[in-house]
């Protein structure tokens, strides 16, 4: 979740370095600046590449099809609570999005950063010192001058509620970007709809219990990650280790390039490419809501020496008026409440703030 409920101040300070968008660094040969360079590498946790296989991955038609068993359901419910219990994570098969919309939709990313620089500053989400919501073509928003930087540029958009849509950050180039995305929006906001659901069943809530309380207003975002080839990917990240703060992430990889790695017992795994699947993750909220029993993991991405890469996050967050809390039915003298009610507009500025300096913003939330 890297949304906020209001409007934010550019840090003027930054304003010239922030000028040039990172794939203008990485076309022109620069170095990357200071600013880029990460601040933890002397602390870094190992890389464990033998468990990138272990990463679960779930048939979500052996859940949905009328023709799969009761036992066969059962038992993949049990896979994808298991996955969130101690993962935080799993790559969804089977859900029913077309492989032809992912590449298409794969597609109009590579199209659009492919762009002349001022053609996509058109869509800039800089307005006036200013950025609305983060929507727009950009990168990162500056609010400290000691934050490090990241290695990738972004295209932002708020796709849903569908009448608070800003068309005039939707490029118009590539010619069917809008139809795409507003294509992959539905079926993506189906896939989103339909997990929550079965998280809830998962654990013995109603069905419909996450998606009442991420209110009837809830938002989505879509951005659309381009991380150029990095001179120094060792020292620079793609993106900073954090942990979404809305309800749940759904994340369509690059079809060939690695880089997402997941923080779990201590060490960093690689997340595998899998072509058509799309990787879910619970973020904060849920992690409220079931009192601690799915995780909201920590994750990062790395850069490559050689290659771009380009990935299609979807983040739902629950209404900004809504009141979070952990499910009365999770609580009991075996396990008891973990974290108080918040406010998600309150919640929203708080993430945004402490996970610019690399700090849990859930622990905020903790009884």
């Amino acid at each position: 979740m890297a949304e906020t409920s209001n409007t934010v101040k550019v840090d003027p300070s930054s304003s010239s370095l922030l000028a040039k968008h990172v794939q203008e660094l990485a076309i022109n040969g620069y170095e990357p600046p200071q600013r880029y360079i990460r601040k933890d590498r002397d602390r870094e946790a190992p890389i464990d590449s033998s468990l990138s296989s272990s990463v679960p991955i779930i048939d979500l038609h052996l859940i949905s099809s009328p023709n799969s068993s009761t036992q066969q359901k059962r038992d993949e419910i049990g896979k994808l609570k298991s996955a969130l219990t101690s993962w935080g994570i799993f790559q969804a098969i089977g859900h029913g999005i077309p492989s032809s919309l992912l590449d298409e939709l794969r597609g109009m990313a590579k199209g659009f950063f492919d762009l002349p620089v001022e053609e996509k500053k058109k869509y800039a989400m800089n307005k006036d010192g200013t950025q609305h919501y983060l929507e727009g073509y950009g990168n990162d928003l500056v609010v400290s001058e000691d934050q490090t930087l990241e290695w990738s540029d972004r295209l932002y958009l708020l796709i849903k509620p569908k009448d608070e849509r800003k068309l005039n950050f939707w490029p118009e180039n590539p010619s069917r970007f809008r139809e795409v995305l507003n294509e992959y929006s539905l079926k993506s906001n189906l896939l989103a709809e339909f997990v929550l659901n079965v998280m809830a069943e998962s654990l013995g809530l109603e069905g419909d219990y996450f998606l009442k309380q991420t209110g009837e207003r809830g938002t989505a975002f879509a951005r659309f990650n381009y991380y150029p080839p990095c001179s120094r990917p060792d020292h620079v990240y793609g993106i900073k280790p954090h942990a979404d703060g809305g309800a749940i992430t759904l994340v369509l990889q690059d079809k060939e390039v690695e880089g997402l790695q997941v923080f779990k017992d201590g060490k960093w795994i690689k997340v595998p490419v899998l072509p058509d699947a799309i990787l879910i993750n619970v973020a904060d909220q849920i992690e409220i809501m079931s009192n601690g029993v799915y995780k909201s993991p920590v994750h990062r991405v790395i850069t490559n020496s050689e290659k771009e890469r380009f990935s299609v996050a979807v983040f739902y967050v629950p209404d900004w008026e809504k009141e979070i809390e952990p499910a009365a039915k999770l609580i009991s003298e075996s396990t008891p409440r973990l974290f108080r009610k918040i406010k998600m507009k309150e919640y929203g500025d708080v993430y945004f703030q402490k996970t610019s300096r690399g700090i849990r913003a859930i622990d905020w939330a903790r009884a």
